[in-house]
C-alpha cells in the first residue's frame, strides 16, 4: 500500500510517499480501506517533533473514514461496514488498522468526506462542551481559534445546545463572516477579546473559556473569566505555555480543567463512544457540518501541511487516500 512516512523531524519536506506493508490486524481490530483522512494541527507538531520522540519511519494522522475490509473475530464489525476510526500507527495511508473501541459505524447518508472531517474535532468538542466545561444555556462562553476545526464545532454545538452568548476569537478579522456563519454571536481578535468580554457582560466576565492557544491568551482569558468560571485548557497552538497564579483561582472560586483527546484515546477509550454516537447522529441529520477547505491527494501531504501552517483556510483540510 501507499503511505506517507517521515524519517526525521522537520518542515513539510520530510513527508514522503512510500510503499509500505499493509497492516496485519489482531482479533479485536479492523482493517480499513481509507477514503479520507483529516489533517489536524497536532500532525504539524508531531512532524516537527514537538509531541515527544518518534520511532522512525512513522506515519502521521489521527483519524480516518473508510470501509472495513477485514474484521477481527472479536471486533464486532464486518467487512463492508462504513466507519470512522482513530487508527493505530497513523492514518496518512491507503489502509489502516484500528482497535474496536476506537472505531465507530457511520450511516449511509453521511458522506465519507464529511465523516473524515469530524472524528477528532467533533468528538473532542462534544466532550469539552458537555463533560468538561458543563456549559449551561444561560452562560456566556469564549471559544478561542473560532475559525479552526475545533472552534467551528464548539460554536455549532454550543448554539445547538441553546447557549445564550458565544464569543469567538480569530487571529484576523477577515475570518469574522465565516465564524458568524458557524453561529458565533460576537467575534473579536486575541488582542481585544478580554476587554470586550468584560464590556459585554457588564464586568461579570465569561462563565467558560475554551483555550487551545495558551501563552498570553491563557493569561488574558483569566482576566475576563467570571467568578465560579471555568477555563478549559486543551492545547498550546502558539507554542508557549500559559500561566496563572494560585491566587487567580481560590478567592474567585474559579477553576482550570485540562483535557487531551490523545490521552483519553490511550487511557480511557471507553469515554469516546457516547460522544461519537451523538455527533455522528448530528452530522447525519445535517444539524451540524464542517466546511471542507481543500482536499489533497496522498502524494500532496506536504502541500496540505503548508496550508495548515499558513492558517489561510477555514474549516477542515482533508487528504484523499
Amino acid at each position: 500500500m501507499k503511505a506517507v512516512i517521515q524519517h526525521e523531524f522537520g518542515d513539510s519536506h520530510v513527508l514522503q510517499l512510500a510503499e509500505m506493508e499493509t497492516p496485519i490486524i489482531s482479533e479485536d481490530e479492523v482493517l480499513i480501506k481509507t477514503a479520507y483522512t483529516s489533517v489536524n494541527y497536532a500532525d504539524i507538531k508531531s512532524r516537527k517533533g514537538k509531541k515527544g520522540k518518534g520511532r522512525f519511519p512513522f506515519t502521521l494522522g489521527l483519524d480516518a473514514a473508510g470501509t472495513v475490509v477485514e474484521a477481527g473475530e472479536f471486533s464486532g464489525f464486518d467487512a463492508g461496514d462504513r466507519v470512522i476510526a482513530f487508527p493505530l500507527g497513523g492514518s496518512y495511508a491507503e489502509y489502516v488498522r484500528a482497535h474496536k473501541q476506537l472505531t465507530f459505524k457511520i450511516p449511509k447518508e453521511l458522506s465519507f468526506e464529511q465523516a473524515a472531517a469530524m472524528p477528532t474535532v467533533s468528538i473532542l468538542s462534544y466532550i469539552l462542551l458537555h463533560d468538561i466545561g458543563q456549559v449551561k444555556k444561560s452562560d456566556t462562553i469564549v471559544v478561542h481559534s473560532g475559525a479552526g476545526g475545533v472552534g467551528s464545532m464548539l460554536i455549532q454545538l454550543a448554539k445547538l445546545a441553546g447557549v445564550e452568548t458565544v464569543m469567538a476569537t480569530v487571529g484576523n478579522l477577515n475570518k469574522e463572516d465565516y465564524v458568524k456563519r458557524m453561529g458565533a454571536d460576537h467575534v473579536c481578535t486575541y488582542d481585544t477579546f478580554s476587554e470586550e468580554v468584560l464590556q459585554m457582560t457588564n464586568g461579570r466576565g465569561a462563565q467558560v473559556v475554551f483555550d487551545s492557544v495558551a501563552g498570553e491568551v491563557t493569561m488574558a482569558s483569566m482576566d475576563c473569566l467570571g467568578l465560579y468560571g471555568t477555563l478549559v485548557q486543551f492545547g498550546n497552538s502558539c507554542g508557549s505555555a500559559g500561566h496563572f497564579k494560585t491566587s487567580d483561582v481560590h478567592s474567585s472560586c474559579r477553576n482550570v480543567k485540562g483535557f487531551s483527546l490523545g490521552t483519553t484515546r490511550k487511557h480511557r477509550p471507553d469515554m469516546l463512544a457516547p460522544a461519537a454516537e451523538r455527533v455522528i447522529e448530528l452530522f447525519a441529520a445535517g444539524k451540524v457540518t464542517l466546511p471542507i477547505a481543500k482536499v489533497f491527494d496522498l502524494s500532496e501531504a506536504k502541500q496540505a501541511h503548508d496550508l495548515i501552517e499558513s492558517r489561510a483556510y477555514e474549516g477542515k483540510v482533508l487528504i484523499k487516500a
